[in-house]
């Protein structure tokens, strides 16, 4: 069994760049771990007794099972707080509201819009924050995303992955930063009105700089983006907030769907595909029969034939959601368990 290490408690959990690769690398090695002994049917209740809040201001199905299942299985007790069950920002500030559930809560998940909100959370509630997500960075997700590349290649450093679609979101920044952490050939392909902001690429290709290993591309050119690539990302054209964007996104980026000819382009028999979720793949949901209605498309952003083939690994990519954010509160909140 893996120990816990002494210098994570107590910290938050807002974004990959706030972490050293070694920390990083040591999250999803923790993560394996404990999904290991959930398989072998092994306790640990890291957490005994511990009580956790689960703030949603942003609706969600892995993110929020996740970290429901994984409390439990630690001994903690979660409670969920969706956005009509508290003040957050409305009748009470950020400020007040981090104090008093930092009073009853041993830790907190956020999951909305602002990263600035998330960010005053850990500063004023005295427990450790985790960041389900925000319109800028999405920390648990690259651990759950690296889980499974790892278990597929056995292995990080030099993997070059690819990611197709908008440039712009929170995935896109996140990837950047942890593929730079983990030694990856990171490549972000996107029309150019989506690239990534300027001052996310300086980072990820100072975080190359300093380690010494992987590099970074943002391009526009499919072909030069998907050869060789290990593995190809997408995510959906359209997030959250953005509805009013969607007649332009879908013009936009309709070159860019994931689809087999993609997959061929890579030259790999054995690449990944990985995506999120949910997926736009099909017509088999309110929102995807909307979108045939009003624009006849049946698929978005990855094609059913894609997304149900061999290259795709998306539902171990959710499970894996459950066990690495098991090991972000076991190693900010945990305790070391009695022999």
């Amino acid at each position: 069994m893996m120990e816990l290490r002494k210098e994570f408690k107590g910290r938050s959990f807002l974004a990959i760049k706030d972490f050293t690769k070694e920390e990083f690398l040591y999250l999803i090695d923790l993560a394996a771990e404990l999904k290991a002994m959930k398989k072998r049917g092994e306790k640990h209740r890291y957490c005994e007794g511990k009580n956790i809040a689960l703030l949603f201001e942003k609706s969600s199905t892995r993110t929020r099972c996740a970290f429901t299942v994984a409390a439990n299985d630690l001994g903690a007790a979660p409670e969920f707080l969706g956005k009509d069950d508290i003040q957050l920002g409305k009748k009470e500030s950020v400020e007040d509201t981090a104090k008093v559930l930092g009073r009853m809560f041993d830790g907190i998940e956020f999951r909305g819009f602002s990263q600035e909100v998330v960010e005053e959370l850990a500063k004023h509630s005295g427990v450790p924050v985790w960041n389900g997500l925000t319109d800028k960075w999405h920390p648990t997700q690259m651990l759950a995303d690296f889980l499974t590349v790892k278990e597929h290649f056995n292995r990080l450093e030099g993997i070059t992955f690819v990611y197709v679609g908008d440039g712009r979101n929170n995935m896109a920044n996140s990837l950047l930063v942890s593929g730079a952490k983990a030694g990856m050939n990171i490549r972000i392909c996107s029309p150019a009105t989506l690239f990534p902001e300027k001052e996310v690429v300086d980072l990820a290709e100072s975080i190359i700089k300093e380690n010494g290993m992987g590099s970074v591309m943002v391009t526009a050119d499919i072909n030069q983006a998907v050869e060789g690539a290990d593995v190809l990302y997408t995510d959906v054209w359209v997030s959250m907030g953005e509805e009013d964007k969607f007649e332009e996104r879908v013009k936009t980026l309709t070159p860019y769907q994931v689809n087999m000819e993609m997959i061929k382009k890579t030259g790999k028999e054995d690449v990944m595909f990985l995506h999120c979720l949910p997926a736009f793949h099909d017509t088999n949901t309110t929102y995807g029969k909307s979108v045939y209605e009003k624009w006849g498309l049946k698929e978005m952003e990855v094609t059913d034939e894609v997304f149900r083939s061999k290259y795709s690994h998306v539902f171990d990519q959710a499970e894996n959601r459950m066990h690495t954010i098991k090991a972000v509160i076991a190693a900010t909140m945990g305790e070391k368990e009695e022999a």
